[in-house]
Order: structure tokens, then sequence, then C-alpha cells
């Protein structure tokens, strides 16, 4: 049977696995992709010396993702925010919660999602079926800028999932859930007969 602290140490393990797991896929991905662009041809040395530079960038890139990651941990985000926070990289913290502020203010019902995202789907439906009024602010287009955003977000809500849905003003959780009472997600709002009511009163009905 494990230990309380051989646990502990285990879960540990698992989540930097996990973490270096997202990183390295990220970072090959954008790797893969560069190598598919047509280049012009290049002699051995000249190949030799991208390989190299390219190599010494992308453990640059994992070292600073990593302590992006630690330092996140350190000041109490769960795994999940912290992972966010590796992806973002480095960004002008006061430029993006400006820019936060400025999209939420921006209309009655604000909705912050990735296209992909099957939640993010279902609260655009649900939106449609009540016949409410709300702007969509994608985080994937393009992921340079939306990452940053997910993490700031992420702190000031308490969650980085999305979708992330805010009406008038203040924010009501995501497609299922949320954080707290005032913001348990539109399905359970709806379930309580609140949804519709919540839209009317922001003015986004």
């Amino acid at each position: 049977m494990m230990t309380k602290p051989h646990a502990a140490r285990f879960s540990t393990t698992l989540a930097f696995l996990a973490f270096q797991f997202l990183v390295f896929s990220d970072a090959f991905t954008h790797q893969s992709i560069a190598c598919l662009r047509v280049a012009t041809p290049s002699t051995p040395t000249q190949l030799a010396s991208s390989a190299t530079d390219e190599s010494g960038s992308f453990i640059e890139n994992l070292t600073q993702r990593y302590e992006l990651f630690q330092k996140s941990s350190s000041e109490g985000y769960d795994f999940k925010q912290n992972v966010a926070a590796a992806i973002a990289g480095e960004y002008d913290t006061a430029a993006v919660q400006s820019k936060i502020k400025e999209s939420v203010e921006s209309a009655p019902c604000v909705m912050f999602t990735w296209e992909a995202s099957p939640a993010c789907k279902k609260a655009i439906k649900y939106m449609d079926i009540a016949g409410a009024s709300y702007k969509i602010v994608r985080l994937d287009d393009p992921w340079s800028e939306g990452n940053p955003i997910r993490v700031e977000l992420g702190k000031m809500v308490g969650r980085s999932s999305v979708p992330c849905i805010f009406m008038g003003g203040k924010y009501v959780g995501g497609f299922d859930g949320g954080v707290g009472e005032d913001s348990p997600g539109i399905l359970e709002m709806a379930f309580k007969g609140d949804f519709r009511e919540k839209l009317k009163e922001v003015g986004a009905l």
C-alpha cells in the first residue's frame, strides 16, 4: 500500500511528466510545421549550424516554460492553470488585463471561447436557443494572443476552462461549471430558471 509521502511524490512526478509531454508536444508541432515550409537548398555546414541553433533555442524555450510552470505553481494555482501559464510564455500582464476588461465591457454578454471546444459549441447553442445577443472573443485566433488571455482569465475568475462567460460584466461560469453559487455555469442557470432572467437583466435578451 502506498504511504501518503510516497503518494505525494508520485503525484508530483506524474504532474511533471505530464507537463513535459504537453510542452514537448507543443514545441514538436511548431517545429514540424517549420520543417514543412519550402526552403532554399542548404549546404551541410548551413544545415549543421541551423540544427545547433534550433536545438539551443528549443532547450531555452523549454527551460523558460518550465520556470513559468513552477512560478505559477508556487503562487498556489492548480495544474491546469500552471500548464496554461507555461504554454502562454512571457507577455505584458497589464496589457492583457486591459484587453480583457475592454472585451468584458464591450457587450452585455461576452464569451471567451475556442472554436473546436465541445463545451463552447454547447454554450453558443444555448445562447442561440434563448435568442440572446452575445459577443464571442476567440482565444484560438490567434493562439499567441489567446493563450495569455486564458491565463489572466484563470487568475481573475479562478478557472481556466472555456467557455468563460460574462453577463453584465460579471463572470457567471462556463457551460456546465463554474466556481461558486454566483457563477455556476449557464447549464445550471437554465435548470434553475435563472438563465433567461439574467440575460434580460443585463440587456442581452
